[in-house]
């Protein structure tokens, strides 16, 4: 039986500047007290579409797939954090995305039904623009850390241009996911 891969399509988030700015977010808010856990600086990035659990003899129709998508480079403009499900009851916290969101929603759109087509199902949640740069483990200090949010609504992390669609592989580590770029698509 061959291995399974935990597997998605991504953009990467790899501008110095913003990741610095990630960075300090991160460190200010680990000072409201809340517990969360930060995404690893490395693993900053905008998820197009979980994949799940893959066989490795897929990859290269996924990529096929990825490689029918059209769009040229183009800006992402990183502004703002808030949270998930919402800033009162926040489990995951993320950096927005306000240029560039219509162009990631049209990858998405023309992933959906190219991956349905190779036997995913499709995508119950919709697509949500954003980047994870937290999770929130408990409810400890779960004010302050939304008067954070809500203080930070319009913090400018910068611009960075997209050129690459990423498959990505996840392996859960004890020390949190590692991601590795299994296939990459420059639109260039």
């Amino acid at each position: 039986m061959s291995e399974l891969i935990r597997a998605f399509l991504a953009l990467d988030i790899d501008n110095e500047t913003i990741l610095k700015r990630v960075t300090g977010i991160q460190k200010l808010m680990l000072e409201t007290g809340a517990d969360l856990k930060t995404v690893k600086i490395q693993n900053v990035h905008v998820t197009i579409r979980f994949l799940g659990k893959i066989r490795h003899n897929m990859l290269d129709s996924i990529c096929e797939e990825m490689k029918k998508v059209q769009f040229s480079p183009f800006n992402l403009k990183i502004t703002g954090i808030g949270a998930f499900p919402s800033i009162n009851y926040p489990r995951v916290v993320w950096a927005g995305i306000t240029d560039g969101r219509d162009r990631i929603k049209k990858i998405f759109d023309q992933l959906e039904p190219l991956l349905c087509q190779l036997g995913f199902n499709s995508d119950k949640k919709g697509f949500k623009s954003h980047i994870t740069i937290a999770r929130v483990k408990t409810g400890k200090n779960k004010k302050q850390l939304s008067e954070f949010i809500s203080k930070n609504a319009k913090y400018d992390f910068g611009n960075i241009e997209i050129e690459y669609l990423k498959l990505k592989k996840s392996d859960l580590t004890p020390n949190g996911p590692v991601y590795s770029t299994l296939r990459s698509i420059c639109y260039n």
